[in-house]
């Protein structure tokens, strides 16, 4: 998912392309709650990359402030869910894009890094680790570390590759 992002009172909200104005219908909004919900009842292994300004928040900060978010990522990741979650910023930073790059800095770096350059240990196999590694350090000198990816996963998932090249 990419679009835009916003904390308010209630927690994270993922704004669509047509609600990025705050004056847009609260209803086009997406809390956090439904996108837990729909991550969580898919079956198997699932990845969400999500690009938005405070998209660490995804897994549950609440306007800024920490909430239980050992509990909530617990939620969201655990082994029977099997989400690995991808957030482009923390809760309190804002994603940067620039118009050169034609996206954000993490969705650059995203689509070099499944593209080839995750390819850290075996070149023609991209895993989450290697990409994980090559996301957080290529967004990190996109942006002169103003702009920090996290990502979490279930702690029973073994590393597991989301591309191969033939």
């Amino acid at each position: 998912m990419s679009g835009h992002g916003i904390n308010d009172s209630t927690g994270y909200y993922y704004l669509p392309y047509l609600s990025a104005d705050k004056d847009y219908n609260i209803g086009t909004w997406v809390s956090f709650s439904d996108i837990k919900e729909t991550v969580m009842s898919i079956k198997g292994k699932s990845i969400l990359f999500l690009d938005t300004c405070h998209s660490g928040n995804v897994m549950g900060e609440k306007g800024g402030i920490d909430l239980d978010l050992n509990r909530i990522i617990n939620e969201l990741v655990s082994a029977e869910n099997g989400v690995v979650v991808f957030a482009s910023s923390t809760g309190r930073q804002k994603s940067l894009e620039k118009s050169e790059w034609g996206n954000g800095a993490f969705t650059k770096a995203l689509v070099e890094g499944i593209n080839g350059r995750a390819g850290l240990i075996h070149p023609n196999k991209i895993t989450i680790n290697t990409l994980d590694a090559y996301v957080a350090e290529r967004v990190k000198e996109l942006t002169k570390g103003k702009q920090t990816p996290t990502t979490t996963k279930p702690q029973t998932i073994q590393d597991f590759p989301i591309a191969v090249k033939r």
